[in-house]
């Protein structure tokens, strides 16, 4: 078990504390007014923990208060850490970015694309351009999410089983069939589109390096970098484990309600590299300030500077942003001046989205409303955890980055 903690004077790195403390009192009023039931919010600069804030419950039917050492769902968190995993095989050699994924995985061989028609009745072509592992890692694959709701093909996925879940009792092999069987929703590389791109990589990292995701995960980065806390179930930590809740159907007005079942507290049948991991704040730190010390964390290195350089830059073609080259996003943000790199947003235009930011900027939240972000030209790492899903219910982060960033002095 690891508690984060406060490890320097916010005015020994630059900081303003009376300024750090209106973030608190702002989200203070989300769980004061009955949006939010808890929260925690963990600011380093330099390496060090210069502000550190937890307000409300962690679980509001069990009366437990959110505290240094709760466990969180990741949900869309785990993107990163998945892409790092790959990118640590990419470095061995294992692949090449421009690798047709049916290399490794053989159902994603024959590709169709669609054209037009219903989800009961879709007119689709052969794809012309093989889905390649770059495409997995910069969502150009032309894979889709079943909860999105903005095309027919999130539709054949729902059919299939796919919304904010997986079908039971299928692993994450089948599930990648059964993805497979789904036209896809343009020519791999062409658009930008937020999917199951990442959930697909893991299982490339599976056939890659003949473990499963989850033992990769624990003995190539979890271990190395002493995140304790972190996996795909919440086994031995139960009892630190936040509730998940979403947005009650009576209205914005009314609290939010539990979601019922708790599938986060034993092995899930299918490992999510896309969405599954639940951890700490102290554990997803020491992830991101290996990231921000280029791939290093205590003289343990995943990545080489180069490589972590490379995934922390635009990779859309042209340079263009999300905004004009992705499909309508899963967000309570615009994605104005930001494009996107291997498995993490890019701030490319800090004037573009009108919210203080700064260029270089990367990171990537989770659909339970979590936010983490490094900006490396300000040597800082944010996370925010909550538990409220979906993400696009208040704008956590936007809010969170103008409230950080005016107080740094």
């Amino acid at each position: 078990m690891t508690a984060i903690q406060i490890s320097v004077a916010a005015s020994d790195v630059g900081m303003s504390q009376s300024r750090l403390d209106r973030i608190d009192r702002h989200f203070g009023r989300y769980v004061d007014d009955g949006r939010l039931t808890g929260w925690l919010l963990a600011i380093a600069r330099d390496g060090k923990v210069a502000h550190l804030a937890n307000y409300g419950m962690r679980d509001r039917e069990g009366a437990a208060p959110v505290d240094t050492d709760t466990v969180w769902r990741l949900a869309s968190m785990t993107k990163p850490i998945t892409s790092v995993a790959a990118m640590m095989l990419y470095e061995e050699g294992a692949f090449e970015l421009k690798d047709p994924v049916s290399k490794w995985i053989s159902c994603f061989t024959d590709m169709h694309v669609y054209r037009s028609g219903s989800s009961n009745n879709p007119d689709v072509r052969p794809a012309t351009e093989p889905m390649r592992v770059w495409h997995l890692l910069t969502h150009t694959s032309g894979l889709t999410y079943g909860f999105q709701y903005a095309h027919p093909v999130d539709a054949m996925y729902r059919s299939a089983g796919f919304e904010w879940g997986n079908p039971p009792g299928v692993d994450l092999a089948g599930c990648c069939e059964l993805w497979a069987a789904q036209p896809l929703l343009f020519e791999p590389g062409s658009e930008w589109n937020y999917g199951v791109s990442t959930d697909v990589l893991g299982r490339l990292i599976e056939v890659v390096s003949g473990q499963s995701l989850a033992s990769f995960f624990r003995e190539r980065i979890f271990e190395p970098l002493g995140m304790v806390d972190t996996g795909f179930d919440s086994t031995g930590n139960v009892d630190r484990l936040a509730a998940p809740y979403m947005v009650n159907p009576a209205g914005s007005g009314f609290p939010p309600v539990r979601i019922p079942g708790d599938p986060m507290v034993s092995p899930p049948d299918m490992l999510s590299g896309g969405g599954g991991l639940v951890g700490t704040a102290a554990d997803y730190l020491r992830f991101s300030e290996m990231l921000r010390r280029g791939g290093e964390l205590e003289g343990t290195r995943l990545l080489s500077p180069r490589t972590v350089s490379y995934m922390t830059s635009n990779h859309l073609p042209g340079g263009v942003d999300l905004e004009e080259f992705g499909r309508p996003l899963f967000s309570e943000t615009t994605f104005d001046g930001v494009g996107f790199g291997l498995g993490v947003s890019v701030v490319t235009d800090p004037h573009a989205g009108k919210v203080l930011t700064s260029v270089g900027e990367y990171g990537w939240g989770g659909a339970f409303s979590t936010s983490w972000w490094v900006a490396p030209q300000e040597d800082l790492s944010v996370l925010f955890f909550t538990q409220l899903l979906p993400s696009s219910t208040h704008p956590i982060r936007s809010q969170l980055k103008q409230l950080v960033y005016q107080a740094l002095i």
